[in-house]
């Protein structure tokens, strides 16, 4: 079209119409993040997803908040308290008990970490670090049994004291296992849940017998 060359379009023109497509109401929520947030308000709800965790554990059932909310601040804090309970202890050595420190964080994270593994090679569906929080948030029942053990052995080393202390450390084992055991049973195949169980089993047993076997100095 020959003709259209010679027609011009003023630039004064303003353009008129949407040029942009809605995609729904905007929701002052979208806008929210945690960066914006005080720092008390984030402490605080960090500590009610923690205290969460420890109300499933005292009451352990088929649940998936341990493995979908999942986080060590809880494990950790277990794992430093019975480190320091333990810390101490009249060991083979002579100084002032330092080893049990490191011994009990070698023995929670690296047999946390060998049940995990274990699991991944059997088939389970569980993340590394899932496992991880819930291995670690129930030790929560031998934490407060090793608290127990050390009130009962400010009053005497005795036989009655070691019979309450098996009965508290015994019925502490049991709650640790089958809190574990119920929120890590649903992510294993059904043919191999005792393969899963056995080494979980294991890993309790060898912190309740440094609880059971503890002695002042």
């Amino acid at each position: 079209f020959p003709g259209l060359a010679d027609v011009s379009i003023s630039q004064d023109i303003p353009v008129e119409g949407e040029i942009t497509v809605p995609v729904g109401s905007h929701s002052p929520d979208e806008d929210y993040s945690t960066l914006d947030e005080p720092v008390k308000d984030t402490i605080m709800r960090d500590l009610k997803a923690v205290g969460k965790k420890f109300v499933h554990v005292m009451y352990p059932r088929k649940s998936s908040a341990l493995l979908r909310d999942w986080d060590l601040w809880g494990p950790l804090v277990l794992c430093v308290s019975l480190a320091l309970m333990l810390q101490g202890g009249s060991a083979d050595s002579k100084d002032d008990g330092g080893p049990q420190f490191a011994e009990v964080f070698v023995i929670i994270w690296f047999g946390a970490v060998v049940i995990t593994l274990n699991s991944k090679l059997l088939g389970g569906t569980i993340s590394f670090f899932q496992s991880l929080c819930v291995l670690g948030y129930c030790v929560m029942p031998l934490t407060v049994a090793m608290l127990v053990c050390r009130l009962v052995l400010l009053a005497g080393a005795g036989t009655v004291s070691f019979i309450i202390r098996l009965i508290v450390v015994g019925a502490m084992f049991a709650w640790s296992t089958l809190a574990s055991t119920a929120f890590l049973a649903d992510s294993q195949p059904p043919n191999r849940k005792a393969l899963v169980v056995y080494p979980i089993f294991l890993f309790y047993f060898v912190i309740s017998w440094m609880i059971l076997t503890f002695t002042p100095q």
